[in-house]
């Protein structure tokens, strides 16, 4: 008996060691990088900007308002509120691992965290404000003054605030997802229906635009490739011509960026129109408007199920 025992305890410590030690998964999708090794003065400061409404022109609105936190870094609303009162016209996205998108905005016409910054503050619907107004009120005021000129040699100006910022969102990685921990190597972590969602994920095709690091993120597509979601959805809008917007070509008329999926499950509602209220419905429409493919039975729900383990961690918490 106590032999027995003995090799039950023998194979039981294996069985840990080969689940320590065990090799990362060799798929088409990454874990999430460690967040960078940032000036902890100027991640500071950008915190602090990240949620001071003088930032808006009536003191109304900061970047918080709008990309909370709490809510998977988006908002609940179709449309958040500018400084106005007033609704935006696309869908707020999620700031967490934003910096890891090869474009920003749904319509990609900023390349950098820092003019996204830029972008948001002047606009006519969101901040309302100018860069004169902000420095000015920014340098006014003592403590930041005093932050500015222990962070930057040139203290207080325009460059130097959508800086600060930018590296603030530089570190909102949320990593250690479950998902992420299953490419690691734990590949317990995962329930059967989870793996399987995943498998279906890929043999959909799903992964040929949710790709990369940030599974999404990093490429454009057009809205609607098997079918015209927005005219069925109903009344059309400026910002349902996406990417055409910007460049003022044919091909890119409803082209948006590909967004990413990670926190999927934290950032209802979908789509830059706001107008898929759950994961589900979005799901769906990918199904119809992207793939033109009826799934099988309970491939939605699978899929759904796997998009739910891509929800990271935040601070060491689950988002």
């Amino acid at each position: 008996m106590a032999s027995h025992g003995l090799i039950l305890a023998l194979g039981l410590l294996v069985g840990l060691s080969t689940a320590a030690h065990a090799e990362p998964l060799d798929e088409p999708l990454k874990p999430l990088p460690a967040v960078p090794n940032l000036d902890p003065k100027r991640v500071q400061l950008g915190q602090r900007l990240f949620n001071d409404p003088r930032l808006s022109v009536n003191n109304t609105l900061s970047c918080a308002s709008c990309h909370r936190l709490d809510k998977g870094g988006a908002d609940d609303k179709a449309f958040s509120l500018g400084f106005d009162g007033k609704p935006v016209e696309v869908n707020t996205p999620t700031v967490f691992n934003a910096s890891l998108n090869f474009h920003q905005f749904w319509d990609g016409r900023v390349d950098t965290l820092e003019e996204q910054v830029h972008m948001v503050v002047i606009s006519p619907t969101e901040m309302g404000s100018t860069w004169e107004t902000v420095v000015k009120r920014i340098a006014d005021d003592p403590d930041y003054a005093k932050a500015f000129s222990n962070a930057y040699p040139d203290g207080v100006n325009e460059p130097n605030i959508r800086n600060a910022l930018a590296d603030y969102e530089r570190t909102l990685l949320t990593p250690n997802s479950r998902f992420d921990q299953y490419l690691l190597g734990n590949t317990d972590i995962l329930t059967p229906r989870e793996k399987f969602g995943y498998q279906r994920f890929k043999e959909y095709g799903c992964i040929a635009c949710h790709q990369g690091v940030n599974i999404g993120g990093n490429m454009f597509q057009k809205f609607g490739v098997m079918g015209d979601y927005i005219t069925d959805r109903g009344t059309p809008t400026r910002a349902d011509e996406g990417r055409f917007n910007v460049t003022g070509d044919e091909a890119d008329r409803q082209v948006f960026k590909v967004p990413s999926l990670r926190n999927v499950a934290r950032t209802a509602p979908y789509f830059h129109s706001g107008s898929a209220p759950t994961l589900e419905r979005a799901v769906e429409v990918m199904f119809k408007y992207q793939l033109g493919r009826e799934p099988l039975k309970n491939d939605t729900e699978l899929i759904v199920e796997f998009l739910k383990t891509l929800t990271g961690e935040w601070e060491g918490k689950p988002l």
